[in-house]
């Protein structure tokens, strides 16, 4: 019998499901274990602290920020004012406002669904969904990305708080963790998408904030960058020397399958 047009087969909604689960997975695998042991130190900060249990999944469910949670935690235990922790906040989020820019979240289709990719954009799931296949990912396989790193993000750190207070609270070199895996996204979305141009705007906008605004580092280093992207733009679409980016309409309609067959595993359908 003829399939009806616009209806699909039994069990073909929950392939797809299990194929966008696998995707997922394969894609955050390993960051998922940066994030872990992440997760792992800020629980044992905050058990280290003094601050009681149901502090760890509030914050880490509610803020979601990484690196501001760590500050957070010596902000509130330092008896910071309300004001000083949300500007603190807000000045080392402000990345965000950039992210958005990029992220693909016209894929995600429904307001809840799309409500809670903005609430789990981070670093890692950025850097994952926003690559050169951003259009070519699907809703589900996006918002599957983000729900494991901030699942695995919250486990690993009400597991922290519960082990702080035994030998992880003698653990060193927990906090270079974030360093060392910004590094690998780093260097993996350069291999991926090498363009030279964007690697000297990142050196220039760090020197920049390292000598005239080291206390406010991250703020300085994401503006000088912006502006000069900015810059950028006008001078580079006049010359038609603009990063090429695949954009999955142009692949779809020139039928050009190498694109597709160079993606990393992880990436292809």
């Amino acid at each position: 019998m003829a399939q009806t047009p616009g209806t699909e087969r039994p069990g073909t909604e929950r392939t797809n499901t299990q194929n966008n689960i696998r995707l997922a997975m394969a894609d955050s695998s390993v960051v998922i274990l940066g994030i872990a042991v992440l997760g792992l130190g800020l629980g044992v900060v905050l058990s280290a602290h003094h601050m009681p249990f149901w502090t760890a999944p509030l914050i880490s469910s509610l803020v979601y920020a990484g690196s501001v949670e760590f500050l957070m935690v010596g902000m509130i235990s330092g008896g910071a004012s309300i004001a000083s922790i949300a500007l603190t906040v807000f000045l080392v989020n402000a990345r965000h406002l950039v992210y958005g820019l990029s992220y693909p979240l016209h894929r995600i289709k429904g307001f809840w669904a799309k409500l809670f990719a903005i609430h789990t954009l981070c670093d890692e799931a950025f850097a994952l969904n926003s690559g050169p296949d951003r259009n070519e990912r699907s809703g589900a396989r996006i918002l599957w990305v983000n729900a494991l790193i901030y699942v695995s993000w919250i486990l690993s750190v009400i597991l922290g708080y519960v082990l702080g207070a035994s030998f992880l609270s003698d653990l060193k070199g927990v906090d270079f963790v974030m360093a060392a895996l910004f590094t690998v996204l780093a260097m993996d979305g350069y291999r991926t998408n090498p363009d030279r141009v964007a690697a000297l705007f990142v050196a220039i906008s760090a020197t920049v904030a390292l000598i005239f605004a080291p206390s406010s580092f991250l703020v300085v280093a994401l503006g000088s960058y912006v502006v000069l992207l900015l810059a950028r733009f006008p001078v580079a679409k006049r010359r038609g020397t603009l990063p090429h980016r695949t954009v999955y309409g142009e692949v779809a309609e020139s039928g050009d399958t190498t694109t597709t067959a160079d993606a990393p595993a992880s990436t292809q359908r």
